[in-house]
């Protein structure tokens, strides 16, 4: 555990704000973000996927305002959301003023599209008298286009200088509930740009790699470049942005901070990769527990292991697995055989004796 220790006592301290009832920054857990990729129209498909974020541990969503019509509907998903909404905001100031006043908790703008200075200004004043936090996205497809004249691309610096030049309109305004992103498709750039900026300013970084790929590779890029920050210290929320359903960007960020020791929730299943002494369909049987074990938020480490050779023995710390043998499957808590079935009842009463663990109040 002097790992896990050691991640937690590099963690920067930056100032505390909040998105609605969840804290960001300080000492407050690193949040889970994600966003929805429903019409959001639908005020009905828009609150039904946020709920399912919610259950997956989301703790805040944010949702694209494209137009008036988005507006209106956002007054109702606020009402009906279990958790925190930030509005994403791109090209039109008053939209983003317009969501401010239908009750948002948080939004999110981006200095190098909302259309200049002023208008920047306008939407950090109208936050600042609501009393919402306020991220600042500094996306790298969207500099200013002075700073891109000046670095040639958009390098990490010039992200670094785009950043601090919208905190420097912020504070001359009085406007200090913010968090600030730096996000590149390019892992190093977006770690070099993070580590440049935390050494600048003490407000807290909301992490990611924008535009990041599919579920595989999405996630790939973003447990390298989201975990390297996160063991330096570096970032109060996150978001994993993938191409896929946003359940999976919750589960992802959860696996990459249970890695680092930051924040446990729900099972973790460990499996071998199987080999030719496997007597068991690990793959199936591992991705079925994984299923039914969604709605869990009990931390419990649960092993499926081939064979006797891989389990109980190498998955003794598991607190319960299941293991294959030649006539069906062993059980083990701790590494201890506690019950063997048939194959065609394995499953099954591995579930139950599951749901007998977590239910009886162990963790």
């Amino acid at each position: 555990m002097q790992e896990i220790s050691d991640v937690l006592k590099r963690r920067k301290k930056t100032h505390t704000i909040s998105v609605g009832n969840v804290l960001i920054g300080g000492n407050a857990p690193i949040s889970v973000q994600s966003m929805t990729n429903t019409d959001p129209h639908n005020v009905y498909a828009t609150v039904g996927q946020i709920k399912k974020l919610a259950g997956a541990g989301c703790d805040i969503v944010r949702v694209a305002v494209p137009d008036e019509a988005t507006v209106e509907a956002m007054r109702k998903i606020v009402r009906t959301s279990p958790i925190p909404i930030i509005a994403d905001i791109h090209f039109n100031d008053k939209l983003a003023i317009k969501s401010i006043e239908a009750g948002v908790h948080g939004i999110r703008i981006n200095p190098g599209t909302i259309g200049g200075k002023k208008r920047f200004a306008d939407v950090l004043m109208c936050a600042k008298d609501y009393g919402i936090a306020v991220r600042i996205g500094i996306n790298a497809g969207s500099l200013e286009k002075d700073i891109l004249r000046a670095y040639m691309h958009p390098s990490a610096e010039a992200l670094v200088e785009s950043a601090l030049r919208a905190v420097e309109e912020a504070e001359r305004l009085g406007c200090i509930n913010i968090k600030l992103s730096l996000k590149s498709s390019n892992v190093l750039t977006t770690i070099k740009g993070y580590r440049l900026l935390s050494r600048k300013i003490r407000y807290p970084l909301h992490i990611g790699i924008t535009e990041a790929g599919t579920l595989i590779s999405g996630t790939v890029k973003s447990a390298v470049g989201l975990g390297i920050l996160l063991a330096e210290g570096i970032g109060d929320t996150m978001r994993v942005s993938l191409a896929a359903d946003p359940v999976h960007e919750v589960r992802v960020a959860y696996e990459i901070l249970r890695c680092l020791g930051l924040r446990i929730r729900g099972p973790e299943i460990i499996a071998c990769p199987t080999c030719g002494r496997k007597k068991i369909d690990v793959v199936r049987i591992a991705s079925a527990i994984e299923r039914r074990c969604s709605h869990v938020d009990v931390p419990i480490k649960i092993a499926v292991m081939g064979c006797e050779v891989n389990g109980p023995g190498e998955a003794k710390e598991a607190d319960i697995g299941l293991a294959g043998s030649l006539k069906g499957g062993v059980i083990f808590k701790k590494g201890i055989i506690v019950k063997r079935c048939t194959h065609d009842r394995m499953l099954n009463e591995f579930m139950n004796e599951i749901r007998a663990y977590y239910q009886g109040g162990h963790s």
